[in-house]
C-alpha cells in the first residue's frame, strides 16, 4: 500500500511542477492542465519505472495469497 501512495504522490508533484513550469512559460488555463498532464504522464512513464515495478510485484504477490486463501477456505469446506 505504501508503494501505490508514493507512485501516486510523484505523479501529483509531477503534474504540479510541470504546470508550474508551463505556467512561467505563459500558458495557462485548460491547456496549461492538458499539456501538463501530458508531459507529466511521459516523464513519469521513464522517472517512475521502478516505483511501477514495485506497485507491480506488491499487487501480484497480493492477488495471489488471496487466491491461495480462497483455494484453502474451499478445501476446508469439502
Amino acid at each position: 500500500m505504501r508503494s501505490v501512495i508514493l507512485y501516486t504522490l510523484a505523479r501529483l508533484v509531477l503534474v504540479a511542477a510541470t504546470a508550474a513550469i508551463l505556467y512561467l512559460i505563459g500558458l495557462s488555463g485548460l491547456l496549461n492542465l492538458a499539456l501538463a498532464f501530458l508531459i507529466s504522464g511521459i516523464v513519469s512513464y521513464v522517472v517512475l519505472s521502478r516505483q511501477r515495478d514495485q506497485i507491480s510485484v506488491a499487487l501480484t504477490s497480493k492477488m495471489r495469497s488471496r487466491r491461495q486463501g480462497t483455494a484453502g477456505d474451499a478445501s476446508l469446506a469439502d
